[in-house]
Formats: structure tokens, sequence, C-alpha cells
């Protein structure tokens, strides 16, 4: 495993998984969390874990739902939103292999807050809450792993709270796109989206209607801060970027 800190936002770190060999059957050691742990407890553990394929688009938990299992993303991604009785949707996060969810409910037993559904085909590690929290007080490392990545969500969101309540769409827009990004190769000072977001669910990300969030990217690609084809976005002026969206955040010194 690899760990990667995020040039972009460097508070976020993302943890790089080694996939289980081809054929065999899924194990908990294939999963970056899980690695260093003792093994008896390791052992116990698997007994009362339990496998699952899903296939796009599919809801693996609901919102208000009681269930209180985490779930490791072992391969695939998933999708983490909120829906308003009207319709209108908020994309929380999503969470690729190596990741998890529902440790909110596995901790303290409310229901679910959000509806998190499969983006790609997905293999999931389904744990029951007390059997992953006995783990977690027998592995200090395990504990450490789990305050960290609580920490990391934590940051996230008041970011964006923040970014809602403070930036213009655009720089909204802007953050987002940073976010989503990678470096690109062979160009320094750029960063790429691929393959690019529907509109809907950049607006879903943002909080903004997609009809505001295509005029924005295309004002944005007719002034050089963008570059877009059905393949990409990439993103050209980094630098600039940042400090337009840094100058709105940051306080005035007294």
């Amino acid at each position: 495993m690899r760990v990667v800190q995020d040039p972009v936002f460097p508070h976020l770190v993302w943890l790089r998984p080694v996939m289980a060999d081809a054929g065999r059957p899924p194990a908990l050691s294939d999963i970056a969390f899980f690695r260093g742990a003792a093994p008896e407890s390791l052992t116990k553990l698997s007994a009362a874990a339990r496998w699952r394929t899903v296939e796009p688009g599919q809801v693996v938990v609901d919102e208000d739902e009681p269930s209180t299992d985490i779930f490791f993303v072992a391969a695939g991604a998933v999708r983490v939103q909120l829906r308003a009785a009207s319709g209108r949707e908020v994309l929380l996060n999503e969470f690729g292999p190596g990741e998890f969810f529902g440790e909110l409910a596995a901790i303290d037993g409310a229901p679910r807050a959000a509806n998190v559904s499969a983006v790609t085909r997905s293999r999931l590690c389904i744990i029951p809450a007390q059997a992953f929290l006995d783990f977690v007080f027998a592995n200090p490392t395990a504990c450490h792993a789990l305050l960290r990545t609580l920490a990391s969500k934590l940051r996230l969101q008041t970011e964006r709270t923040l970014e809602r309540e403070a930036l213009p769409v655009r720089l909204r827009l802007f953050s987002e796109l940073l976010r989503l990004s990678r470096p690109r190769t062979g160009a320094p000072g750029e960063r790429v989206v691929s393959p690019p977001p529907p509109h809907h669910e950049l607006a879903a990300r943002i909080g903004a209607r997609r009809e505001v969030v295509s005029r924005e990217l295309s004002e944005m690609t007719r002034e050089g801060w963008l570059a877009r084809d059905r393949r990409a976005i990439r993103i050209l002026r980094v630098a600039e970027i940042q400090g337009l969206v840094a100058a709105e955040l940051r306080a005035p010194a007294a």
C-alpha cells in the first residue's frame, strides 16, 4: 500500500490499495485498513464478514435505514448522497477501493443519514458493527486509522460548508474540479478530470442548478481557465484558481 498526500488539499491523505490476486477468494488482508492487524483478531473478524457484489445504480443502504453494518469497498466505487422531498440531490462523497462508509451508524447505532448507491460494479465487504468495534478496540493501529479517516471526512465537510456559504458558484465549481482532478502528465501547473462528470452531478456536489453549472463551464472554457472535450476537463491555470479561492475564504488580518 502507498500513502499519497493530495497536492491541492494537503490535509487529505489517500490510500492506494493493493488488489487481490486473481483467482482466489477476497480476503480482509486485501484491504489496506486491516493490514498490520494481529492474525488472531483478523481471523475472528473474517468469520463475521460477508461479501457482496452490487451493480451500477444499485442501492447499498438507504437514508433512515436502521442497519448498522460498516462497508469496505474492495473494488469499484459507491456514491453517498442526500435527496430532498423536492427531488433535489446533494452529492456528499464517493468512495473507491480501500475506503469505507457506514462507520457512523456502526459507532452510534443511529439510522443511516444518507443514501449510498454503486457507481460501477463493486465488490463490498460488510462487517457487523459490534464485530468491527471489537476489532478496532483490540487493534490500536486500526483505531488510529478510523480516527484519521473520521477527521479527514469532517474536515472535508467543513470545507464544503464554508464554500457553499462564502463562495459564488464559479469558485465552488473551481474548488470541486480541483478535488476531482489529478496532475496532468507532462504539463506542470495543470490538472485533469477524466472522465468528466455530468453537469447534474457537478451541480449536486456544489449545491447549484445544472443550468448554472453548464453556463459557468462554458464561460470558464471561453475565458481560458479550462479546456474540455468528451474525455476530460483540463484545468489550465491551477495556481491562479487556488489564489482566487483562497482570497475569498481567507479571513482578513486584524
